[in-house]
Formats: C-alpha cells, structure tokens, sequence
C-alpha cells in the first residue's frame, strides 16, 4: 500500500527536500501548506497535485486559487487552515516544518491525529516540550525527529535500546527512563562559518557573511543561529523533551566535518555513533520510512577519503547563545520560551541589520533576566 505524506511548511528548506524524497519514494502527497510562497506553491500543486494546500497568507491564497483553477487541489487560508491540513489530510505521515513558534499549533494539531509525526521544527519543542510530548503520549502518535542530530540521536538508541521494546508516542523516553545504560548525550555542532574566531572578531560580522555555512544549505533563521550556536542551544533543549534526558546529561562537541551527526555514550564507555553525509534528506527519508532501510538519495560517504574527524570543544565566551540555552533549560519552560522568543526578535533584527552579531546574546540574555526566571 502507497504511504501517503503532509507537509506543512513545504516552501521551506526542509519542505523542499522532502518533497526530492517523496518524488525519490513514490510517496503521494495528500496536503501542503506555507506562509505566503505562492509561485514556489504552484510549482509543487502542479507537479505533485495535492488534494489540499493552506497558505497563511489570505491575499496570497486567493491568487493561488486563480492561478491554479485547472486543477482538483482545494486551497484553505489563515491559521484555520493550517489546523486543516495538520488534521484533516488522511496522510499516513505528516512532516512539520513551519519555521519559528508559529508551528506549536499545527504541531500540536498534527499529533492529535494519532498519526506518524515527523517533527522538523525544533521550537514547538523548545516552547512548550512538556505540552508537545503529553500531546504524543495522549493521542498515540508516533514522533520521529527529522533534525540530522536527534534522527542520529534516535537511529543509536534504536541500535541499542530497541530490541524487544515498541517506540510508543512519547518516542523513546519509556526506554531512557527505566534504562541504566545510558550516560550521557553528545550532540555534534559543526560550529558554524565561526568557528575559532574571538569575540572580538565577530564584532563586526555581516549578516552576509553569517549566510555563509561551510556545511548546510538552509534558511536564513536556522542559518543565523548554527552560526551564534544557538542552533545547538535548542537542540539540546529539544534532545531534553525528546529522550527524557536533564541537561547536564547532554554534552555539546564541535565536530567541524559534519560527518558524525549525533552520539550516545553508554554507561560501560561505549559510544554508539550515527555517521552520514551531511545531505538532510537521509534523516528526512528515515523519518519517513521507519523502520525500513531504503536506498536514498543521500551520497555514499566515503572513510577512506575523509580520513580525519576533528573533536572541539565550543567556546562559550565568544558564542554565549549556547551557555543561555543551558540555563532557560535547567529553569524550565518559561525561560526556554522567552529564550526562543528573544532569539527569533533579535535575529530578525540583525537580518535587518538594526543590531550587531555580538548584540544577539546581549538581548537574549536581557530577556532572560526580564522574564524573572
């Protein structure tokens, strides 16, 4: 039987590669959504002919509409419609990759279906992680992280954890917590196109020439913060929720090639690594076919060729982002969301180029503080 696949947020980088994948599959896509990318939009409905598109943006949806009036695919506006296509698709999986804190509610609209929820959206997580996983647990649905470092994170538990247990729609966190053999987290930072500068040399660092990630093509948020490190900073939150795991068991290294994604140390000194590639639509297509293996569109790494891996630790007086993603997740939730919040207003603002890179912490910091937390 043909699987069938949502995807909210499709316009987007990840949206984008999972529609490669899809194609790559033969996977039916059932719904799209995005903000106001109508032009992208009609591409897609044109040539993967979805039964539902919702686009945020009412103007911009009325034009889809004309524009695509040959076709069968209905088009739904606003927030309304984005619950829509989280909830009334029918697709056997539904990726969730709506940028920011504007994906919590389809997220949450998404796992209410009880249905397989590939979740690309760290911040739904980072805001509101205990709300997303009693989401999960209450209506059974299954959650399978698509960010390359926490599919790394799942694939080794799955190695080593999963041998007669189920993953159940809180994920592996029954796993973690009854189990002993875990010690501890590694995620892997690439460090970004940073990485050994003071912070006085990033004094005056350009929005240009942060765009510029060594490793990944992405969008322009996501790319803001792998280069300040408060990508990583949410993922740890995020790996919080996820696994069931503090904090202090979650260990961030910078691992410049980008090969290891991910690492579980165990507690007899083994460590169980995920290595790949760094194309995400490896993570994107496990996601969708879990438990199977297929062939994928991802290159085949080569050891012999990369013969090095390099091991870092982050540095964080001159990239503090991460240092404050430790401590709003050691507070808890009101401090992850003002942290989240913060982090989305002053990277638009250095976008706009209204503040400088080093002033990202400084304001996040101060909202931390004001936040009483």
């Amino acid at each position: 039987m043909q699987k069938t696949l949502t995807i909210l947020g499709s316009t987007g980088s990840i949206g984008r590669q999972t529609l490669e994948v899809a194609e790559h599959l033969d996977i039916k896509v059932r719904a799209l959504s995005a903000n106001r990318s109508i032009d992208l939009l009609e591409e897609q409905v044109r040539k993967f002919a979805p039964e539902l598109v919702a686009v945020y943006d009412e103007r911009a949806a009325d034009e889809l509409r004309t524009r695509i009036h040959d076709t069968n695919t209905r088009i739904v506006h606003g927030r309304d419609g984005q619950i829509e296509a989280a909830r009334e698709s029918g697709a056997d999986v539904i990726v969730t990759a709506i940028a920011g804190q504007a994906g919590l509610e389809p997220t949450l609209a998404a796992l209410k279906t009880g249905k397989r929820i590939a979740l690309a959206n760290k911040e739904p997580l980072v805001c509101a992680g205990d709300l997303v996983m009693k989401t999960a647990r209450e209506h059974n649905a299954e959650i399978i992280p698509v960010d390359s470092e926490h599919s790394a994170i799942f694939q080794c538990l799955v190695s080593d954890l999963l041998k007669n247990d189920k993953a159940d729609g809180c994920l592996l966190s029954h796993v973690i917590e009854h189990s002993k053999r875990i010690r501890k987290i590694i995620l892997t930072a690439s460090g970004g196109p940073f990485r050994g500068l003071s912070g006085a040399e990033l004094e005056n660092i350009t929005p240009e020439q942060a765009l510029k990630h060594p490793n990944w093509n992405m969008g322009k948020k996501i790319t803001i913060d792998s280069a300040t490190l408060m990508n990583k900073g949410l993922e740890l939150i995020e790996a919080m929720h996820l696994f069931s795991i503090s904090p202090d068991r979650i260990e961030v290294i910078i691992h410049p090639e980008s090969i290891v994604h991910s690492m579980v140390e165990l507690v007899d000194g083994s460590i169980i690594a995920q290595l790949s590639n760094p194309d995400m639509r490896q993570p994107i297509q496990y996601a969708l076919t879990f438990p199977e293996r297929l062939p994928s569109l991802t290159k085949q790494l080569d050891l012999i060729r990369l013969k090095t891996l390099t091991f870092e630790k982050p540095d964080l007086d001159a990239f503090p982002c991460l240092r404050l993603a430790y401590k709003a997740a050691k507070l808890g939730t009101q401090a992850c969301a003002a942290l989240n919040q913060a982090n989305e207003e002053a990277v638009e603002l250095f976008l706009q180029k209204k503040i400088g890179f080093n002033e990202i912490p400084k304001l996040i910091e101060s909202a931390l503080d004001a936040s009483g937390c």
